[in-house]
């Protein structure tokens, strides 16, 4: 029986991060001479340094642990603790890792005191909006309703773009479905059911007028347009999957990652190619010539969700930058 699947899941999103962070700026010609065709599959450094990939999914699931406290999970409830956690990250001395000039710029309006729907940047859908709500996937106990409101509301409060907050919710139902035991190769037929149903599906009670702000005529029109890029990535995993080529640069099948609805898909890819391995799933994430630190990270949340802590290097638990809290938030949920 597989168990510590929270843990497995941060634990694996931390390691995927500190091994991709290295090989971000490299293209896969420098990766190869650096590493071998199979890409990095040790960490380096004791600890092992993690990225703002890493700093800001701790910073949601702390955020989710203060409003658990006196549950339920409401955006009332929620939203202020993110704010704190996020502003709280902004100013950390940590924050020196070259960190997303979308999240940094949404954070310094949270901490002007701006509300969240003015400190968002309605343009962007960069990864930031998904690389971070794994936590979000690992809760147990909430509604679908709750969860899919909670993964778009901390995408929103930094990305507001549709297409940020539909690939959030992706990949926290991703996370969440494995660690209830879905098969992973169920996965991209669930995802696909799960966009359809949701395509025009806003979720008011979280995001408020967002829609608004966004120039179009109806909160269906704004969240169906992040759900169709979605649906595009989804096709474009497909056909990757139906070809397999575990050796290739995964970019070149789902994107760069760069933004949400690519990071969430080479992130899925990775974790396909080898769902029963994780070490070989987040170092082909780290060896692609994209956004390979949240790739990585992505695969890594994945693989821990479905595999469970015991999958990993045991050694690596005790070596990866914020291990204290990546095991408090682990033995939390698990």
């Amino acid at each position: 029986m597989r168990t510590s699947r929270a843990s497995g899941s941060m634990f694996g999103l931390a390691y995927g991060d500190a091994l991709g962070a290295p090989t971000e700026f490299l293209d896969m010609r420098q990766i190869r001479q650096r590493y071998g065709d199979d890409g990095p599959r040790e960490l380096a450094g004791n600890p092992a340094l993690v990225t703002d990939d890493t700093q800001m999914g701790i910073a949601v699931a702390l955020g989710l642990l203060d409003a658990l406290e006196t549950p339920p999970v409401t955006p009332d409830l929620i939203t202020p603790m993110w704010r704190r956690r996020f502003v709280d990250w902004l100013v950390s001395p940590d924050n020196n890792r070259a960190p997303g000039g979308t999240c940094i710029r949404a954070c310094r309006g949270l901490s002007d005191g701006r509300p969240w729907l003015e400190a968002t940047q309605h343009d962007s859908k960069g990864c930031g909006a998904n690389m971070r709500v794994t936590p979000v996937g690992l809760v147990p106990g909430l509604s679908d309703e709750e969860r899919a409101g909670a993964a778009q509301l901390q995408a929103a409060m930094t990305h507001g773009h549709p297409t940020g907050l539909a690939a959030s919710e992706l990949t926290a139902f991703t996370v969440w479905w494995l660690r209830e035991g879905m098969s992973p190769a169920d996965l991209p037929a669930a995802l696909r059911e799960r966009a359809h149903a949701q395509r025009t599906a806003y979720h008011e009670r979280w995001l408020a007028d967002l829609w608004a702000r966004w120039g179009v005529k109806t909160p269906e029109d704004f969240i169906s347009y992040g759900w169709d890029e979605c649906l595009g990535i989804l096709d474009r995993l497909d056909a990757a999957l139906a070809r397999p080529d575990r050796g290739a640069d995964p970019c070149e099948a789902t994107g760069a990652g760069w933004i949400a609805e690519e990071a969430f898909g080479t992130g899925l890819l990775c974790f396909l190619l080898f769902p029963d391995d994780p070490v070989s799933a987040i170092a082909r994430g780290a060896a692609s010539s994209g956004d390979s630190d949240s790739i990585a990270c992505l695969a890594g949340a994945f693989a821990g969700a479905h595999l469970g802590m015991d999958a990993w290097p045991a050694a690596w638990a005790g070596r990866i930058e914020y291990a204290d809290k990546l095991a408090r938030i682990g033995s939390a949920w698990d």
